[in-house]
């Protein structure tokens, strides 16, 4: 495969102030257009900025994600690019419906990082793309909870252990720590049963996609890579890494790309503008194919 630079006489034609402007998008999408040619599959890429506040997957990606995959063929062979802290899963959801709804073959692709609710995204790939750079993350929901300081993400499961651990403290005899006061203030039954629902959606949508995707009409192998993502025990850190080996380990199906393969080091680079770019823009989130960029 040849994934040498784009030249210039394959940028748009447009007026040469226009183009000058633009001039860093223009070469980006002739990339995507020489990756695409390379591999024969459709490129997206959705990228966002882990160093923003707002970076988070919402309903607002929604729109800009649809107009990527307006341009698709029915039943393309997709490359997605990510690098997402994760967010919402139902926005998540959203999106993956409508990649779903154009694509054949999906192909997730992760140059560094897809956490929490990326993580759920790439779980409905038929291949997961990792280096030694990349990593995925536990797919446990986070809930907004009171605490001393007041209202923080906390780990859905890891909330109700709290409270089950304090509940057994004041049945033993204890006296209830005064510690707890703050944040047993703000429990009621309808934030414990959010919690839970919370936990089963993460996990129906894991068990979801990974039978329609890596694991056609195995349901019960989907269940227990579904299980083993959202285990707290297991992984006692939201941020913690999943690296292409431990991927493997759970049953995930990762093609390994190592830092010297063409088609890896044609996305690098991809990734690596995008990144500079951002940082240099201040931007959150940046949408890209060849038919679509949009940049927030």
């Amino acid at each position: 495969m040849d994934f040498s630079s784009p030249s210039m006489s394959q940028l748009p034609p447009n007026q040469p102030l226009y183009h000058a402007v633009h001039r860093d998008r223009y070469t980006r999408q002739s990339f995507i257009q020489e990756i695409e040619k390379a591999t024969g599959r459709r490129l997206i890429v959705y990228i966002a900025n882990f160093n923003h506040p707002e970076s988070a997957i919402t309903r607002e990606d929604i729109a800009p994600f649809s107009e990527m995959v307006t341009a698709l063929d029915k039943d393309s062979n997709v490359d997605l690019m990510i690098q997402s802290p994760g967010g919402d899963p139902n926005a998540a959801e959203i999106i993956v419906h409508t990649l779903l709804a154009k694509t054949k073959h999906l192909r997730v692709v992760v140059p560094q990082a897809a956490k929490s609710a990326a993580t759920l995204v790439s779980l409905a790939a038929d291949e997961i793309v990792m280096s030694n750079t990349s990593e995925l993350g536990p797919i446990d929901p986070q809930v907004t909870i009171p605490t001393a300081f007041g209202l923080a993400f906390r780990p859905a499961q890891a909330f109700l252990n709290g409270l089950e651990m304090i509940k057994k403290e004041h049945a033993g005899g204890q006296a209830l720590n005064p510690a707890y006061y703050p944040f047993l203030k703000g429990v009621d039954a309808a934030l414990i049963d959010y919690c839970m629902k919370s936990i089963e959606h993460s996990k129906r949508l894991a068990v979801k996609w990974l039978s329609r995707s890596m694991f056609k009409g195995q349901v019960n192998e989907a269940k227990r890579i579904a299980e083993e993502l959202i285990n707290i025990e297991k992984y006692p850190n939201h941020g913690q890494v999943i690296n292409y080996q431990d991927a493997k380990k759970i049953g995930l199906n990762i093609v390994y790309k190592p830092d010297n393969d063409s088609y890896w080091q044609a996305m690098w680079q991809l990734y690596i503008n995008y990144i500079i770019m951002m940082r240099e823009k201040e931007s959150v989130k940046i949408y890209e194919s060849t038919y679509s960029s949009i940049m927030i």
